[in-house]
Order: C-alpha cells, then sequence, then structure tokens
C-alpha cells in the first residue's frame, strides 16, 4: 500500500506560528537585575547576538552602530568599581529621586492601575518601614543615614565586575549629528539594533541589563568609560550593557525592583485622533 504525504502546512498557518513563536520572544523580554550565571559567553552566542543587530533598520542602510567586547577580568572590574562610585555620588546628590519619583511604585495594586513603572518589591527588612519615605524627593537625608547608598554602590559594583560580558555601544559621528535629522535617524536606527540584540539574547538564555549611572553620574565617571572603550574621535560612546547567562537561582540585589506589568493597548494607542483610545474588536 502506497504511503499517504502528510498534509502541508499552509502559508497562512505557517505565518501564524512563526508570529507566535516570536510574541512569546518578545512578550518575555527581560531586563535581568541579578547576577549571571559564573560561566563565560560561548563564542557561537555572541557571534549570533550581533549578527542580530546588523539585521536592524537604518537610514540609506548606514548601519551606524559599532560595538566594544570588553570581557578581561580586569577590565570589567575597572567598569565595576566606575558603576559602584557613580551609583553612589548619584544616590548622595539626590537627583536621581527627584527626576525618576514618577516612575516608582510600592505595591502590586499601583502597578496594576498605573501599568508602567518599577514596583521596589525587594529591600532589606530595616528599610521596608521607611519605604515610601525613602523613594521621595524627601528622603535622601535619610537615604544616606541609613547608608543606602553604600549598600546600592556594593551591589552595582559586583553586578557590573561579574558580568561575563560589558557590551560598548556606539554611533559613528558622521550620521550621530546633535540637532540634525541624521543624528535623530541614527538614534532610531541604534535603539532597532540593541532591541534585536535583546530579545535574541534572551532567546539564547542571556541576560540583559542597561549600565545607566556612569551615565547618571556624568562628568569624570562617564568620561573613564569613554576613556577605556577608547573610541576614536569620529565615533560617540553611547552606552553600555552587561550580559551573561540568566541564573534562575541567583541572589537579587540588596533593594530591587520588577517591572513585568504593562499598559493596556487603549491607553497608548489611538484611533484616527489622539486620546481616542483604540480596542480591537479581536
Amino acid at each position: 500500500m502506497p504511503s499517504i504525504a502528510p498534509a502541508t502546512e499552509s502559508p497562512d498557518t505557517t505565518r501564524q506560528r512563526k508570529v507566535d513563536v516570536l510574541l512569546d520572544v518578545l512578550r518575555n523580554r527581560r531586563t535581568t537585575n541579578a547576577h549571571f550565571a559564573n560561566r563565560p559567553l560561548d563564542e557561537s552566542h555572541v557571534r549570533t547576538i550581533l549578527e542580530a543587530a546588523s539585521y536592524a533598520p537604518s537610514h540609506f542602510n548606514s548601519q551606524p552602530w559599532r560595538f566594544v567586547l570588553v570581557r578581561s577580568e580586569a577590565r570589567r572590574k575597572e567598569l565595576g568599581k566606575i558603576a559602584g562610585d557613580s551609583m553612589k555620588l548619584v544616590m548622595q546628590k539626590g537627583n536621581f529621586w527627584k527626576r525618576y519619583l514618577k516612575y516608582f511604585r510600592f505595591s502590586k495594586e499601583e502597578t496594576d492601575k498605573s501599568g508602567d513603572g518599577i514596583h521596589i518589591d525587594n529591600m532589606p527588612l530595616i528599610l521596608r518601614p521607611f519605604i515610601q519615605y525613602l523613594f521621595s524627593e524627601k528622603g535622601g537625608e535619610v537615604m544616606n543615614k541609613l547608608r543606602v547608598p553604600y549598600i546600592l554602590a556594593i551591589d552595582s559594583k559586583k553586578l557590573v565586575a561579574s558580568s561575563p560580558l560589558i557590551l560598548g555601544v556606539l554611533l559613528s559621528k558622521e550620521e550621530y549629528k546633535k540637532g540634525e535629522l541624521s543624528g535623530m535617524y541614527s538614534m532610531l536606527a541604534l535603539g532597532m539594533a540593541i532591541e534585536n540584540i535583546w530579545i535574541t539574547a534572551n532567546a539564547l538564555g542571556v541576560g540583559v541589563q542597561f549600565i545607566s549611572l556612569p551615565m547618571e553620574a556624568g562628568g569624570e565617571q562617564w568620561q573613564k568609560c569613554v576613556e577605556m572603550i577608547a573610541p576614536p574621535e569620529n565615533f560617540e560612546l553611547i552606552a553600555l550593557f552587561r550580559l551573561g547567562y540568566t541564573d534562575p537561582g541567583a541572589k537579587r540585589p540588596t533593594i530591587d525592583w520588577s517591572s513585568n506589568q504593562r499598559k493596556d493597548i487603549s491607553t497608548y494607542c489611538f484611533d484616527e485622533t489622539f486620546g481616542n483610545g483604540w480596542v480591537p474588536k479581536s
């Protein structure tokens, strides 16, 4: 009896299956706040992650991005020290809290209601009674007395120094011209390249976190990062990220937050005119 050929999948079914896989990856994209597994990244995974960046759209296919891989232990420790010092400086000044206070959430009810921001859900017992006061415009003095900046600085230093890979992200100044359209176009392109990196990394079990504190501190701290990456005059260092394999059993930082909530589509997408929330029919 002749074998019966299996029914072929329809183009629509194939397309939907691919979309389902893609959406699953996007919905599970996360920022990794905790320590990574103590092992280097596989070279093939690093290649895949960086290759993904090249497929991001850019104006006239200019591909204005460049990346620097920092993997030596000595250089990672140096960046860790910069990150820790930056954290302490920023926290002690108090400007950080004033700038981002509107994004702090202190309960699940708050996060569910807003759909955005960060839920500060991990903190030492001694600090928990003061949590809402600490994360306020007037909480800086109390934070300094309770040595919160030092706690955060130690965590930040260890997190960066122990990360298997620090990724420096740069743009060509031929395209990245502040105040000009090409500057906006190249920054948009870089954002899309970073998103490609992030979702590809997460799909491979690799976590990613933006190292923002040296930029927040600015001045000498950011300049130290620039000098470490050593870009030529026609390139500008834009940001630093830390990468490594995620570890489900990793201990969370002493003070930590989660940000899994998302806004309902009708609150950020409008039908025909701004403010007329779009509610999908299916």
